[in-house]
Parts: structure tokens; C-alpha cells; sequence
């Protein structure tokens, strides 16, 4: 499952951009291949971490606490796993931070000064550093969560949490600030839609699938949380990557047949309507069996699904780097 997830993005965002101009910014030498490949790279493992850690903050409130001798285990492990995620969150945030810097500045020495030159004029610097402050206040809200349990609501856990992806859509050097509310209102909910959505199935199918009796609770409440989350992801992606393409001149709707941004556009519808399929299967056919506490190939479908959420997580890193005209 972590594999396929992890996989699928590292694969879509190092192949996309080996063939696409990503990561050559106009006017700009060509900047190393540590930082050309290496910042697609921590920023997947930045959006995956973060999505982890909402998934796993998630969790209470998927498999309940009425039946505390069997979710106690089950909470306790996701717990100190979110611990994990949200440090990997943190450190992936300040790898891209450096890299970032580096690829604006190819002529400079990777200094403190660098760092702060980026942070005082670019705003993609703030915005990653607030995601790694993000990262560590998850971290730390974790590990009160291992000592005191429950008492540090999840509810609590999910918000910080969540409120630390709102940073994420600055810290690409291809936000459109023409339109800057639309455009960032938008990516806002898609970041948050997705991180909801890819995250709370992979806490699912990691930590309750084995448990029929607690996945019959806690996926009913996942699919209602999950076809709200496709709705809004799949809008506010279009919205965004369509008006791109409209306001970009001499490019338009055309851009998305003969331009390298907008044929990542069209790959990335293509996963949307992959995941619906899926998600369909998984909803119609298979939660009416977990209802009944039947043997289903949950895993399976699931390991699917959330291999193509990386793929989708991949194409969407290259493309909030991506000039339009690539």
C-alpha cells in the first residue's frame, strides 16, 4: 500500500519531468540534477507526509470510540506513526526549502543567506516555511497524543493538520497570481480534498482493513467523506488547470493537446476518472458485503486506487512547477 502510493508519485514526477522543461526556469542556467530531480522528489515526500499524517489524525473518527478495547490498539500504533510523518513532513519541507533557493540562485553557495534572501522575496520561502512549522506542530500534538492518549482530541490533531496544508499551493514557482483569490481559494480545497481523500483510505487500509467488524464501521463514513472529496478535487483541479491555460495568451483550451502543461493536465483527468471507477466498485459492490462482515478484496482494490492517487500526486507536483509553455 505505502509502496504503491509512494511509488506511483516518485515514478510520475521524476519520469514527467526528465521529459518535459520542469525545473529550467526561463532566463536561468540549467540547474543541477540534484536539484532538478531532487526537489520533484522532497516535494512528493512532502505532500505524501502530509497527507499521512491528515489520514492518520482521521482515524478516530472513522472507527469511533464506543468499543475501546479494540480501537485503543489500533489508535495507539496510528499514534506514533503520525509522529513519523509529521517530522518526514517537516524535514521534506526544508529539503525543498534548500532546493528551491539553490534552483532560483544557481550562482550562489547553499548559505543561510541564500535561505533567507528566498524567504525574504520569493513567496513559495514563507509558504514552505510555514509548512515545515506545520510538520512539527503535528509532531509535537503526536506525541502528547502517545502520553495522554485521547485527551488531545483528534479533532484537534485533524485541524492542525489540516490547516498545514493551506501553505502547500504557495510553494510552487508556478502559482498564477493574476487571478490570486480564485486561483488559491481553489487550490486551497483541492490540496485539502485530496490530502482527506488519499489519506484517510490509506489509514483505512493499513490499520482497519484486517478488522471486519471495525471496517464496517469506519468505511460507510470514509465513502460519504470520500465522494465529497472527488467532487471538490475533481472541480477545483479543472478550474484551476483550464483557466491557466484561458488567460495564458496565444495558448487557450488548445494548450491542453499542444502543450507539455496541459498534457499533464489531460494525464491527470485520466487518473480522476480512473479513481471513479474505482471508488465505484469499491462503494457499490463491495461496501454492502463489508456490511455483512464478508471476505472482500478490499486490499486490493484499495493498493489500486491509492497507486493511482500517487500518480495523480506525482503529476500534480511537476505541474505546480510547470511553466505553461512547456
Amino acid at each position: 500500500m505505502v509502496l504503491a502510493l509512494v511509488g506511483g508519485a516518485l515514478l510520475a514526477a521524476l519520469i514527467t519531468t526528465a521529459y518535459t522543461a520542469v525545473g529550467t526556469i526561463p532566463g536561468l542556467p540549467d540547474p543541477p540534477s540534484l536539484v532538478r530531480f531532487g526537489l520533484p522528489a522532497a516535494r512528493v515526500v512532502l505532500d505524501l507526509a502530509a497527507l499521512a499524517t491528515v489520514g492518520m489524525s482521521l482515524l478516530p473518527k472513522l472507527i469511533g470510540f464506543d468499543r475501546p478495547k479494540q480501537t485503543e490498539p489500533i489508535m495507539a500504533l496510528a499514534r506514533r506513526a503520525t509522529v513519523i510523518t509529521a517530522l518526514l513532513w517537516m524535514l521534506a519541507a526544508l529539503v525543498s526549502l534548500v532546493l528551491q533557493a539553490v534552483e532560483l540562485s544557481p550562482e550562489r553557495s547553499a548559505t543561510l543567506q541564500l535561505l533567507v534572501d528566498y524567504v525574504a522575496n520569493v513567496p513559495a520561502g514563507p509558504g514552505l516555511l510555514a509548512s515545515a512549522g506545520a510538520g512539527l506542530a503535528c509532531a509535537v500534538l503526536g506525541l502528547l497524543a502517545i502520553r495522554f492518549g485521547e485527551s488531545v482530541p483528534a479533532e484537534l490533531r485533524t485541524i492542525v493538520a489540516l490547516l498545514g496544508l493551506l501553505p502547500i499551493p504557495l510553494t510552487g514557482h508556478a502559482t498564477d497570481w493574476r487571478y490570486h483569490d480564485f486561483s488559491m481559494i481553489s487550490m486551497e480545497l483541492h490540496v485539502i480534498g485530496a490530502a482527506m481523500w488519499t489519506g484517510g483510505l490509506a489509514a483505512v487500509a493499513l490499520f482497519v482493513a484486517p478488522r471486519r467488524g471495525l471496517l464496517a464501521e469506519a468505511l460507510p463514513k470514509f465513502s460519504k467523506l470520500a465522494t465529497t472529496a472527488f467532487i471538490v478535487v475533481g472541480a477545483s483541479g479543472l478550474f484551476n488547470g483550464l483557466m491557466t491555460l484561458v488567460i495564458t495568451p496565444n495558448v487557450g483550451l488548445l494548450g491542453l493537446f499542444t502543450t507539455g502543461y496541459g498534457q499533464i493536465i489531460v494525464a491527470k483527468v485520466i487518473c480522476l476518472v480512473t479513481l471513479g471507477a474505482v471508488a465505484s466498485q469499491m462503494r457499490f459492490r463491495l461496501l454492502p458485503r463489508i456490511a455483512r462482515h464478508q471476505r472482500t478484496a478490499l486490499l486490493g482494490w484499495a493498493a489500486a486506487e491509492v497507486a493511482v492517487m500517487g500518480v495523480a500526486y506525482g503529476l500534480g507536483v511537476v505541474l505546480s512547477r510547470a511553466p505553461v509553455v512547456i
